[in-house]
């Protein structure tokens, strides 16, 4: 559970006495914030424990209090701490009475207790909260998975009922229900037919939240309810879903429920699909594996994966990121743009035995490929190709889809370094863009020099407008103040040393680094300074 003003109230270390609102200490805090401001309200979002000295209001007025009081209950705020002996030894009666009149709850926060331990408290109690749901979304997944192996989808859907403490049912492509937990729900999930129908006009993946559609009132059953919340899911990936899930709640899924139903989607995908559909199925497993990848869950991850991809965890692997601006042939965006990596890929690995996993991630595509395998070379010929083919006028090496492709592949990795590897691959794949380049591996990047990426536009506008007004010191005559402070900066400072590049005697070079500094308004003494010139320097002449 969130934290609540209760659960502050009974903080043995906190020391929090309620003056007002005693009976409404169950309501979640959001955040604790501290604001003296005399209107807080714009910068409210509703759900806060506002943490106030009164150092800005006439807290002891009795108009102002009620127009403050009944402002931050408008705007949501759940309760008030008002600090006391900083401003006001006690809390004035007139806020008391105002939060009394409004039922906004108002908490007396001693002296010794500082601000900084209530919002310690409520963001631990936040994060705890957020470390149980996702962890028992993760044990969701583990008995969903068992459930789905050993009973079928039927058992799955018991456990995902159980999971939502709702109901759960299954339709089949014509929208007619094959399985339903509790028994009662596929009376309820029957009248959902028209719903269901419209949801399979729609592209997979498409979901949709209805409700309502309760049976007669002669003799209402826990299926006969009005006010339960049922989400539609499309399962399959086709251009028409063959099939879908109903999930039926007393209320919007925390985020537990939310791993369930996402990853009761992912498998009755993969019971549900046949032939072509089940590498989409695959797909959505794969998808799983990579997002626990990510969240640091390698051992999770192991176990999902299973034999489809656990080979692929067991031995270095590699990321690869690829972006695409879509092309269709016929010039009206509807071709996809990874089709033709995706084939070579899948191809390479097939043919080695490897297993490999590719996932969409909205408009990108992510690939996780055995270091040193075919799926890895046959990516690297790829892109080698596209890029010939781009040099020389072309478009791409099989097809026109894929003129806007861009790659980066990220350095050998394993399960648990897999979310350092996603980030090297990105960074790879920036560079890439930047570069007008089709494909770069991360080592390349570390490999190389930060000179090359000085080219960037952005750079060298800030390195003209760093350095213009020395650049018109110079054109007037008085002075070359440009190459003198180039000289100094390569010299590190010496002055005999950069004073004989220069020919000029070394006074004269303190002289010319002084107007530097009183032209610039910044000290040479900072390195930050210095590096800044330097590089500003090198952006605007790298010669």
């Amino acid at each position: 559970m969130p934290p609540t003003l209760a659960s502050l109230v009974h903080h043995s270390a906190l020391k929090l006495t309620v003056r007002a609102g005693g009976d409404r200490l169950d309501v979640p805090v959001r955040w604790a914030h501290v604001s003296e401001l005399a209107d807080p309200v714009p910068y409210m979002e509703g759900g806060e424990l506002l943490l106030i000295t009164a150092l800005k209001l006439d807290a002891e007025d009795p108009e102002t209090m009620r127009r403050y009081v009944r402002r931050l209950a408008k705007a949501g705020v759940v309760g008030l701490g008002f600090a006391v002996g900083v401003n006001y030894e006690d809390i004035p009666k007139a806020l008391v009475d105002a939060a009394e009149e409004e039922g906004l709850p108002l908490l007396e926060v001693p002296r010794r207790t500082p601000f900084l331990a209530i919002s310690k408290a409520v963001s631990a109690a936040i994060a705890a909260d957020q470390y149980r749901a996702v962890t028992a979304g993760f044990a969701a997944q583990r008995e969903l998975t068992r459930q789905a192996l050993t009973d079928g989808p039927q058992g799955l859907l018991r456990a995902l009922a159980a999971q939502v403490d709702g109901w759960a049912a299954l339709y089949d492509a014509s929208g007619a229900v094959v399985g339903a937990a509790p028994e009662w729900a596929g009376r309820r999930a029957a009248r959902l037919t028209a719903e269901v129908e419209r949801l399979r006009e729609r592209p997979a993946p498409a979901s949709a939240v209805v409700g309502g559609g309760g049976g007669g009132p002669e003799h209402p059953g826990p299926d006969d309810r009005h006010d339960d919340r049922i989400e539609l899911h499309s399962l399959g990936t086709g251009r028409r879903p063959r099939a879908a899930l109903a999930v039926g709640t007393a209320s919007a899924l925390g985020t537990a429920e939310r791993y369930a139903v996402h990853s009761a989607i992912a498998l009755l995908t993969l019971t549900t699909e046949r032939s072509r559909s089940l590498h989409a199925a695959q797909q959505r497993i794969g998808a799983a594996v990579l997002c626990m990848l990510l969240a640091g869950e390698p051992d999770h991850a192991r176990a999902v994966a299973g034999d489809l991809y656990g080979g692929l965890l067991d031995a270095p692997f590699r990321v690869i990121v690829a972006d695409a601006t879509p092309v269709s042939a016929a010039g009206d965006g509807t071709g996809d743009p990874f089709d033709g990596l995706t084939e070579v890929v899948e191809s390479a690995a097939a043919r080695a035995g490897e297993a490999v996993l590719v996932v969409p991630e909205g408009d990108r595509l992510v690939a996780l490929v055995t270091d040193g395998g075919a799926a890895a070379a046959a990516c690297a010929r790829y892109t080698a190709a596209l890029e010939s083919a781009r040099a020389a006028g072309g478009v791409g090496p099989e097809s026109g889809d894929e003129d806007g492709l861009v790659v980066g592949l990220s350095a050998p990795a394993g399960p648990i370094a897999a979310a350092a590897a996603y980030k090297q691959a990105e960074q790879a794949l920036s560079v890439a863009r930047r570069r007008g380049r089709v494909f770069v591996e991360h080592e390349q990047l570390a490999a190389g020099s930060v000179l090359p990426l000085l080219a960037d536009d952005a750079v060298k506008a800030f390195a003209d407008g760093l350095l213009r007004a020395l650049h018109e010191h110079d054109a007037t005559g008085r002075g070359d103040l440009v190459a003198s402070l180039r000289a100094w900066l390569s010299r590190h400072g010496q002055w005999d040393a950069a004073a004989a590049d220069l020919g000029v005697h070394r006074h004269t070079l303190r002289y010319r680094m002084r107007r530097v500094e009183e032209i610039l308004g910044r000290s040479l003494d900072d390195p930050d300074v210095r590096m800044e010139l330097w590089l500003a320097l090198k952006a605007t002449s790298p010669e």
